[in-house]
């Protein structure tokens, strides 16, 4: 099977199953991967992440085929919660 058809093959689905063993070191299903697998498995993202990865996030493969690195300010940007939109707020002196 050569580039092209490896990356026609592989779906959103499979894109995130293999990203999914690559960040744990295991299979959905929960078997381990070898060395040899989180290799082949690295490949691929990469090269899907080059063809299709049209709004990369930090340290991915952007379409030009280079890595993707933000600056710490456009982090804080994009990771930052206004005052309003505060996910849990307690009070721990309230009865």
């Amino acid at each position: 099977m050569n580039t092209e058809q490896l990356l026609a093959s592989i779906t959103p689905q499979i894109y995130q199953r293999l990203l999914y063993a690559i960040e744990t070191g295991r299979w959905p299903d929960g078997g381990k991967l070898t060395q040899e697998q989180r290799d082949s498995c690295m490949q691929a993202v990469m090269m899907y992440q080059a063809k299709h990865n049209e709004n990369p996030d930090h340290m991915s493969i952007d379409q030009s085929g280079e890595i993707h690195i933000k600056s710490k300010m456009d982090m804080k940007k994009e990771w930052q919660i206004n005052q309003g939109d505060a996910i849990f707020t307690t009070n721990p002196n309230q009865d």
